[in-house]
């Protein structure tokens, strides 16, 4: 196996399912005491969903607030609990071709704009006959580090 051309950073997010956001938010906003950045809506991807935040600066990390549009509809967000881990990746586009290349499956839909603005594509929880490498059950998004991320971590590496 050829040498990894990208790092893994660190978490940039996890993403919690349920019906409502509502009791999400009772107890991440209300009671953990997490701040509301934003809001986002797709029918694409079913979800209306609150984007908060923990920490800071380049250590900040995403908590993201799911209910489904139409709960008949997939993808479901609300179905699974824990819905996804995303990891700050320092070279995205590299990061794919190299994992591509390696066995691992990708979600349908590529590299694309996700919900906080960044560059992101997911890993399929499954692997198949073809790409046989997956999350195992888990959902994995992957997404492109902003250059001030990047320098963080690295600086914090040098420590």
């Amino acid at each position: 196996m050829k040498s990894r051309p990208f790092k893994v950073l660190g978490i940039q997010q996890i993403a919690i399912g349920g019906p409502s956001k509502e009791k999400l938010r009772t107890l991440w906003v209300d009671m953990f005491g997490l701040e509301v950045t934003s809001t986002f809506v797709s029918e694409r991807e079913n979800v209306d969903e609150d984007i908060c935040a923990m920490g800071s600066g380049p250590f900040k990390v995403e908590v993201d607030l799911m209910q489904p549009l139409d709960p008949e509809k997939k993808p479901a967000v609300h179905t699974t609990p824990l819905n996804h881990v995303g990891l700050w990746i320092d070279d995205l586009p590299k990061a794919v071709e190299w994992l591509s290349a390696n066995g691992v499956r990708f979600a349908p839909g590529g590299i694309r704009k996700g919900a906080a603005g960044f560059d992101i594509t997911f890993l399929h929880p499954k692997g198949n006959e073809e790409s046989p490498i997956g999350g195992e059950g888990v959902l994995i998004e992957l997404v492109q580090a902003p250059p001030e991320v990047v320098s963080a971590f690295a600086k914090l590496a040098q420590q």
